[in-house]
């Protein structure tokens, strides 16, 4: 099925370019080949693959402008497939430390599983950890939410004496998409912890405010969010409000 993939993907971006055409009439975008074959790790196991290649036949161009083909199922230097990335993604959260991961993965890729050393794994939650900086400093200006839903989801991976939560705040845009806006740690579900990740979403361009958040009894969101979009409607979540509830009610009704 991978190598099916990579034939349709490799035929389709050719197939894009049929109008393209050289002076003398034949086609100026042509597949070209396969790369050597190369093992990847997949769920499944490790499995061999090659790369479909793609050639401008244009000579009077210069190499920027030439048309290059660049397979997204399997990009150039791959040695992983992106399921696996996500499972392992899956399993650090979980809390399997960094030398533990090959021999977690021994069943699922075998007993040599290359690739996966300690040393890989601690690149990877590095890769991680600038992928999520990143993101924490995206630009907010040009978004803009209706709704916003915000909890605090409790840690288990760790055993800190202070107890510590993941704030999550939840968007919805005027055309009915949600997205997630901001997390970050907190102590509890604390009016300061809350504030910092208000202040931080409006300091990054969320100048217009949410005309409604909902969120549960936690009286530290509504502080903050009085603080910092004033004007935004609030809401209790009836599903904490049904949960709260039926917690008073004998077990019997």
């Amino acid at each position: 099925m991978l190598a099916a993939a990579l034939r349709a993907e490799a035929a389709s971006f050719v197939a894009s370019f049929t109008d393209e055409r050289l002076p003398d009439g034949r086609q100026r975008v042509v597949h070209h080949g396969t790369g050597p074959e190369r093992m990847i790790q997949t769920g499944i196991g490790a499995m061999p693959v090659q790369r479909h290649k793609v050639r401008d036949r244009a000579t009077d161009l210069p190499a920027e402008k030439k048309i290059r083909f660049t397979s997204t199922i399997l990009p150039r230097w791959a040695r992983r497939s992106r399921s696996l990335d996500a499972l392992l993604a899956m399993l650090y959260l979980r809390g399997v430390s960094t030398g533990d991961f090959q021999e977690a993965l021994a069943a699922l890729l075998g007993p040599d599983a290359p690739n996966l050393s300690p040393g890989v794994i601690s690149r990877l939650t590095a890769g991680w950890q600038q992928d999520y900086d990143r993101w924490q400093r995206r630009d907010l200006s040009a978004r803009s939410y209706v709704y916003i839903w915000a909890d605090g989801v409790y840690l288990q991976a760790r055993m800190e004496l202070t107890a510590e939560c993941m704030l999550v705040v939840i968007g919805a845009t005027p055309e009915g998409r949600k997205e997630l806006l901001g997390f970050q740690v907190g102590v509890r579900e604390s009016a300061q912890s809350w504030r910092e990740l208000l202040v931080d979403l409006k300091a990054r361009g969320l100048g217009v405010p949410p005309k409604l958040a909902v969120g549960d009894g936690a009286l530290g969101f509504w502080k903050a969010l009085e603080e910092v979009f004033p004007g935004t409607r609030h809401q209790r979540c009836w599903f904490h409000k049904m949960s709260y509830v039926f917690n008073h009610f004998p077990k019997s009704i």
